[in-house]
């Protein structure tokens, strides 16, 4: 059974994970990792984290997947020995130097190559595995013949199924460096590749690829003995994770019990394109990339404020469920519930409570506290969102 593996910026988004559907999370701490930029682990919530993952028979993985200059080798002994005395469950890592380390500190840590190693031929993977590499992440430019060439290797594989793409192979880009003085590849990225440029001519130019979704492909991956899939996203909110999760988890478990049909992808990629707000699609897998994978001449990125409440207590004597507001609705809104418990339903706001419990008929304030009759039961952390499309 292939896992099912998840971003976690920080400790509330691994809890989603798991409660969402993810079998394994990956992080990173305050050091060595690629998203310096996400508010990451420190040492003792790595501890606490991994304590967490292993008390729900989760796993944890830590990325130390930075390309290192000689300044980045300060403490990087240290932190593995760290790692490895909290019994993390493997780390992330693209530098050969991570990899010998491991080794010369007779670490019982296991190792997954990075897909900032890009790596895409078979060749490849045996030198690596010569140096211990137990798993590798495909670069995200893998086609079907990469993935069924480098299966007859016996590593384990592990693959992305969505989130965002690099415009360069990934662990190759220079843009960041040269555009802004911060090293994508040391953690600084500052997404050149979303940018747009203006030319002589007045075409407004972007360079942008769509983000990945691998909804088709899911059950040939599957047969193909995919071992992990990866969904990208440090950075992103509890909506856009569990929402993600929550979709591959029954995508997958569908695929694997013989129910997975045409039209449960269908509405699952609405569903996946919807909490997002950049357009998806396979990419590489399948074939090259071409118009249909592009951003060319600009694009809107609207901010999405799908996710209007947060559940936070359901009464089941008064069938009255609190949430906490997180975008605006009011009384007429079409909306739907979903959680990792129980099938999403439709739900139109009718009487709303205040803290107070005074009729109100706007919830405008986000973290504000307000409580809706819902007759459905529903749990701590289910999730209300505009209503979405029918399936």
């Amino acid at each position: 059974m292939p896992e099912l593996l998840a971003p976690a910026g920080d400790f509330e988004k691994m809890k989603f994970a798991y409660l969402y559907g993810a079998d394994a999370i990956y992080c990173g701490g305050q050091n060595f990792s690629l998203r310096a930029n996400a508010k990451n682990f420190s040492l003792e919530e790595l501890k606490e984290a991994t304590e967490y993952a292993h008390s729900l028979n989760k796993k944890i993985y830590v990325t130390v997947n930075i390309v290192f200059h000689d300044d980045d080798l300060n403490g990087l002994e240290d932190y593995l020995k760290y790692l490895d005395s909290i019994h993390i469950d493997g780390i992330i890592a693209s530098d050969i130097t991570v990899i010998k380390t491991c080794q010369e500190l007779n670490l019982n840590l296991s190792v997954c190559l990075s897909t900032q190693a890009s790596t895409l031929n078979s060749r490849a993977v045996r030198f690596w595995q010569k140096l211990g590499v137990t798993r590798v992440v495909l670069a995200r430019e893998a086609s079907r013949e990469d993935l069924i060439n480098i299966a007859k290797t016996g590593i384990e594989i592990e693959t992305f199924i969505h989130g965002a793409m690099c415009t360069s192979f990934s662990g190759k880009c220079v843009l960041s460096n040269y555009m802004t003085n911060r090293d994508s590849n040391r953690g600084g990225c500052a997404q050149v590749c979303r940018w747009e440029f203006d030319t002589d001519n007045g075409v407004n130019l972007s360079i942008m690829p769509k983000d990945l979704n691998m909804v088709p492909f899911i059950k040939e991956q599957i047969d193909l003995g995919v071992a992990s899939f990866k969904i990208e996203g440090r950075m992103r909110s509890i909506y856009y994770v569990s929402t993600v999760l929550l979709a591959y988890r029954r995508m997958i478990d569908a695929a694997l019990n013989g129910t997975l049909t045409l039209e449960k992808e269908n509405y699952y990629l609405k569903v996946l394109n919807r909490c997002a707000n950049r357009e998806s699609t396979p990419q590489f897998f399948d074939k090259l990339p071409g118009e249909n994978e592009q951003y060319w001449n600009g694009r809107t990125e609207v901010s999405n404020q799908d996710f209007l409440g947060l559940v936070l207590d359901y009464d089941e004597s008064t069938k009255m469920a609190t949430l906490e507001v997180r975008n605006y609705f009011e009384s007429g809104y079409e909306t739907e519930f979903f959680g990792p418990n129980h099938e999403t339903f439709s739900y139109i706001v009718n009487t709303i409570y205040d803290d107070n419990n005074e009729k109100i008929n706007v919830c405008n304030h986000p973290k504000s506290i307000v409580k809706l009759p819902v007759d459905a039961r529903l749990e701590k952390n289910d999730m209300m969102r505009l209503k979405m499309i029918d399936k």
